[in-house]
Parts: structure tokens; sequence; C-alpha cells
């Protein structure tokens, strides 16, 4: 929580190293690993030329890619929300199943693009099951009604007899999916969504729809929509309206945010958008005393979990032809190009999130293929976005419990946030001693030392280290330059006398992880 982390850090003597004080018994929370999921919207070329494009020369049988399934399974991302996203709010999940020649194309309003529905539910399903990832289901609580949203989870859930059951296994499908998260609606807080209601209209609707979606299944967890971030007129207002009506009935509230190094929000000054991750602390912090707020009022046991289903840094494809699908199919939107100072940030991101594990239990990276995401395909191949390595790091380091460190860090002035340290960072530990730390530099011209304080028992090796740096924070990489920016080798620092010191470069994100 944003109160954790500024009583964590404190600046340093000028000269002295930064100190990062960690023990292994000072834990935050066991880490969920849904943590680190993602997201993918029927929009752009997010599914089709994405993840499904029959006749490609890169798919399989079923039409799916293959480099980029492998791609997903050797990430080993756990959870994937799917269909949308804005798209939800006017989808229709019947026009995508049962025959595809039967399957009808309709206009996606939300995109203004064609949607042929060849993909639906149950490709869906079959790609996660190929792909090694777990289904994280929207549901349409715009123009669809509670009815058809129990309907949906007895198609996926029920294994027989009854009718929405039935219709799956007359699909070709005899096993259930049983799904177990959703997600109730999309954004319905936004004057822009398909369905758009007052904050008591959505809690009552959401409330109903857990209740029959309940009586088809017991064991489901329900995420109620939480604002759509801090720059709307009715934040946090929302959130406890919505709660007053249906706390009772749902396991998690959702967040959603996007950073951008505009003028509006830095100033396009980059050492201002690196220190973004703090806000998010911040967005954290006070919905949860929105959840908190509503628990104390209804006096309930139930303490609430948080689902962060749509971060990630979005600012430049946000505008005309970018948002608008010209009614074609898989028109090319939202294809943001990511660069160095973006990697940065997303990194910081995730040392947000981890920090506030305790109660953040799920989060997505939106999106996952071509749209906003760390993966960019075209007809003969992929290739990685910077935002794709701390992203990679954190499925691949961030394992166990997160640690309660405390921070030693210089800090710097920026508007409107009072000082800001150059370091930031978050660690983990497994159950057999491997510790990973994660730490953001934020000082765009000057490496820093750092010294790491072992207050239980001392490391006895590294066996990991990474850094993602670079002279140029507005570096990108393409099919042309895929590797302009990758992470690089980082001498693995040795300890001794209880603490380990190494420097980190100016600009940076640094992985390091020890074996005890």
């Amino acid at each position: 929580m944003f109160g954790r982390l500024l009583s964590a850090q404190s600046s340093s003597s000028a000269g002295q190293p930064a100190r990062i004080f960690v023990d292994t018994r000072r834990t935050i929370a066991p880490i969920d690993r849904n943590l680190f999921g993602s997201f993918l919207e029927h929009l752009g070329r997010a599914i089709y030329e994405g993840i499904y494009e029959p006749g490609s020369k890169l798919s399989d049988s079923n039409g799916f890619r293959k480099d980029v399934m492998d791609e997903i399974r050797k990430l080993g991302v756990p959870i994937i929300r799917y269909p949308g996203g804005n798209f939800v709010s006017g989808y229709n999940w019947l026009d995508g199943v049962g025959p595809k020649q039967d399957r009808p194309r309709v206009l996606d309003k939300a995109w203004n693009s064609m949607n042929s529905n060849q993909f639906g539910t149950n490709e869906f399903m079959q790609w996660c099951k190929a792909a090694g990832t777990e289904p994280l289901m929207g549901l349409n609580l715009g123009t669809g009604t509670t009815e058809q949203a129990a309907a949906l989870v007895e198609y996926c859930n029920v294994d027989k007899g009854t009718k929405w059951s039935d219709l799956r296994r007359k699909h070709g499908y005899s096993d259930p999916y049983n799904v177990r998260r959703w997600c109730l609606g999309n954004e319905m807080d936004g004057p822009w969504q398909i369905g758009h209601m007052t904050a008591t209209e959505y809690g009552m609707k959401a409330q109903d729809c857990a209740r029959q979606m309940r009586y088809v299944d017991h064991s489901l967890q329900l995420i109620a929509c939480g604002s759509s971030g801090p720059l709307m007129p009715t934040y946090l207002e929302w959130d406890r309206e919505v709660l007053e009506q249906c706390y009772d009935y749902v396991d998690g509230l959702s967040l959603h945010r996007y950073f951008g190094n505009t003028k509006e929000e830095t100033g396009g000054d980059s050492s201002k958008f690196l220190a973004l991750n703090l806000t998010m602390d911040r967005q954290i912090s006070e919905t949860l005393a929105v959840c908190d707020l509503v628990r104390g009022h209804k006096r309930s046991p139930k303490k609430l979990w948080l689902s962060f289903d749509e971060w990630n840094v979005w600012y430049r494809e946000r505008n005309g032809d970018a948002v608008d699908g010209r009614r074609h199919d898989a028109p090319h939107l939202l294809e943001e190009i990511y660069n160095l100072e973006d990697a940065l940030l997303v990194g910081g991101l995730i040392i947000t999130l981890l920090r506030n594990a305790d109660r953040v239990r799920l989060a997505c990276l939106a999106q996952l293929v071509n749209v906003i995401a760390p993966i960019m395909t075209n007809s003969n191949g992929l290739f990685r976005q910077p935002i794709y390595y701390p992203y990679s790091w954190a499925l691949q380091f961030a394992r166990g419990n997160v640690l309660n460190v405390l921070i030693e860090s210089p800090t710097y002035e920026v508007a409107g946030m009072d000082q800001v340290p150059y370091l930031d960072a978050a660690a983990t530990v497994t159950a057999n001693g491997e510790t990973s730390l994660f730490i953001l530099n934020r000082d765009l011209s000057n490496s820093h030392e750092v010294q790491v304080v072992w207050e239980d028992k001392p490391t006895t090796r590294a066996i990991a280290s990474q850094v993602l740096t670079g002279n140029d924070l507005k570096a990108v990489n393409g099919f042309d330059s895929p590797h302009k920016v990758e992470p690089q080798p980082f001498d693995k620092p040795t300890t001794s006398n209880g603490s380990t010191k190494f420097e980190v470069p100016a600009r940076s994100y640094t992985v390091v992880q020890w074996q005890t």
C-alpha cells in the first residue's frame, strides 16, 4: 500500500550507497500467480492475426499461431482475461459458438470493427488449454442480461443434463471447462461504455448476476467493476455505491489504469514518468479504503481483494484511426510501439503490484498480442517489445512470498509528488531459499551503488542477474531491429559480512536472484 511504501523509504546521506534491508522472515503475503496475468480482447489484431490465423504457415490445424502460443507457454502466463474490454459490453456469446459456417458476422460497435465470430468461447477454452493458461471470463452487463450471464456459466461449467450444458455437448465439447473466475462487466462507470449506467443500477445488476451465477456454480470467484481510473469524476464514490449493493455477493473489485508520458500527465518529463508507479500504489490504497469502509458499514467478516485487470503504458495510439476500425476485419488498432522508458515504468508497476500482493490477488497486463502488447506479429513471425522483459522477469523470478523490504535511497523532487526515491525495489523468497530482488533506478543521469543488507541470514551465491538499460530512453524494437532493447548480462554480485554491494546503471531495471 502507499502508506507502506512511504514509511519504508528515506534519503540516504550524500555519497553513501542506497541500502535495501532484506529479512526473509518479514513477509507481506504469498504471491498469487494470477498477479501476472494478461488480457486478450476482440480488438484490432489481438485475436485474428494475433493468436488465431487459420491458413497461416505459422498456424496449427486449429488455426492457432504456434509461434505466439510457444512464446506464451514459455512465459508461463497464468491467466488471461477475455473477451473484453469495451467489446464485451455489446457481445452476444451465442454468436461465437456452434458450427462456424452458421455464425453471424456482426458489427462491434465499441471499436467500429467487423467480427466474424470464427473465434469464440470454445476456441478460447481450447487455446487456453494448449497455451497452459487459465481463462478469466468477462461478461456482458451492458446490453446483456443477468440470465444470459448465468447461461454462459451453465454452458461452460455444468457437465450435462441442462439446456446450456447439452448445447455445449451438441457443439462437440463433452467436458465442462470449470471456469472459476469471472468479471461482472467492464468499466460500467464510463460514458463510453455500451450500456453505461449509474453506480446503483450497476450494483443491483451485479448483485442479481452474481446470485444467478452462483445458483449454477457455487465455486465461482466474482469480480465487480470498480472505477475505470482516478481521473473519473465518480472515482471512489462509484466504488462505494456499487459495493453498497453487491458487497456480500462478490469476491473482488476491479481497477484499471493506463500511464503516459504526456503533456497533461507528466509535462513530457521522463523523470516524473518513471515515478508514476507510486500513483498506482496510491490508487490501490484509496480503493482498498473504500472496500474496507463498506465492509465496516455492513459489519461483514469478508475482506475483498482487488483485481487490477487492466494496466499498462498507453498514450500514443488513442485517437483517430488508432481506435476506429472503419468496419474492417482485424484492423490495426492500438498498436502502441514501446520504448525503453516505457519498459522501465512497467518494471516499476510490477514492483507496486508485488508490494500490494496482500490485497491485489489478480492483475492483467493489457494486452498480450499486437494491441498495447509486449508481443507483435506479422505474417512471418513476431518480435518482443521492450515491455516484454520486465513482465517476463516477474513470471520467471517472482515466486514464493513477497518481502517487506526497507529502502534507503536519495530522492529527487517531482511536482505534485513531493520527494521521490531514485531507487525503488521489491523482493520475493521461495521456500527453498531463492531470493529475487527487482530494482528500478529512476535516475536518468547517474548509476547508484546499492548495498543489500541481509538481516536474518546472508545468501551464499547469486544465480541469476540481468539488467535492462540503454543510452536512449526512446529506443524501440521492430521487425527490422528486434534486439535493440533487450536485457544485458549483469555481473553476479558477491556477498560478504552480511551484505551485498553492486552498482545499478542510470535508467535501469535490474533483477538479481540468490540461492541461500
